[in-house]
């Protein structure tokens, strides 16, 4: 298993294969990424590599699942939009221990799954508290959500339920003053929803990763429940952290970083240009990697608390620090 000291000096890397004709290569155990004239524009050594996301059309040689595999290292290939197509490489899937362990954990799953709702829930509401300047709508939002309370919550769905609701209470007042209209995952209605859906996309991977180290079953979740092809555990455990990307999206605001002309519209979808999506790329990006560390020792403590069967007061927590 990775130890924190290890991980520190991991790096994510990611390459936007264009059509200027860049190249990727290994040499001498580095990541070459070269542009059409051979010319040396990112050198990274293996042995620091965390993740290698592609982001776009490319052609894979065995060489790189062959060194992907060599220094324990993934191998991710986003489409253009963001979407996972593949994924290859780094995971402990013989810790047989810990699968076993997942399939027979029965009632826990539902006081896991009401204690990663409540840290989301915690963390909006302290997103909220910590706005600059608070009017009516958020004061009022922030005591909504406070007066949800998911104790009486004796289901998954009714879990769900709570969940929604606070989504509801959350997004249009803390995205108030960005024309919200509502939350519509993969719909790409408007921007802020690809924006987020972009966002959440890359802190939902990263997170996959560090699941991987441990070698759970990603599919056998504990709020969202089994359905085919879905990654529900990695959908449960990215919940605490969803604010990281609700964050960057109101400070990208604020800071005036996002452009309208950086999206156009395709069958009454928003797109966001290719050549663009390296910027959003690194700014989302730059914020999960600020949080590595806490994502890391969460994913870590998560993992010896349930195979230690420890209380549940010793749960892991992440807590957002942060301003607007």
């Amino acid at each position: 298993m990775m130890s924190l000291p290890d991980f520190k000096y991991k790096q994510c890397i990611f390459y936007f294969p264009s059509d200027d004709k860049s190249k990727l290569r290994f040499r001498a155990d580095n990541i070459i990424i070269e542009d059409e004239e051979g010319k040396v524009v990112q050198q990274h050594s293996c042995h620091l590599v965390f993740a290698l996301f592609i982001i776009g059309n490319i052609t894979l040689t065995n060489v790189v699942l062959q060194k992907a595999k060599q220094f324990a290292f993934p191998v991710l290939l986003l489409s253009r939009n963001f979407r996972l197509d593949s994924y290859f490489n780094n995971r402990a899937e013989g810790n047989f221990l810990l699968r076993r362990k997942q399939y027979d954990s029965g009632e826990l799953n539902f006081l896991i799954a009401r204690e990663l709702v409540t840290q989301k829930m915690n963390n909006q509401i302290a997103l909220l508290q910590d706005l600059r300047y608070r009017a009516a709508p958020e004061t009022e939002a922030i005591q909504k959500l406070n007066d949800l309370s998911l104790a009486g919550a004796q289901t998954a769905q009714e879990l769900m339920g709570i969940e929604g609701n606070a989504s509801k209470i959350f997004f249009p007042a803390y995205f108030r003053q960005m024309n919200w209209t509502r939350r519509e995952p993969r719909t790409k209605r408007d921007v802020n929803n690809l924006l987020l859906d972009i966002g959440y996309t890359y802190l939902f991977h990263f997170v996959e990763a560090m699941t991987a180290i441990y070698g759970f079953d990603v599919y056998c979740g504990v709020f969202h429940t089994f359905f085919y092809q879905r990654k529900s555990l990695v959908c449960d455990l990215v919940e605490p952290f969803r604010c990281i990307i609700d964050l960057r999206l109101r400070k990208a605001h604020n800071l005036k970083q996002i452009d309208e002309k950086d999206f156009f519209q395709d069958n009454n979808q928003y797109q966001l240009a290719y050549k663009q999506q390296g910027k959003y790329t690194k700014m989302f990006v730059k914020d999960i990697l600020d949080h590595k560390e806490d994502i890391f020792l969460y994913i870590q403590a998560y993992y010896r608390w349930f195979m230690k069967n420890k209380h549940l007061d010793d749960f892991p927590v992440f807590q957002i620090k942060g301003s607007d």
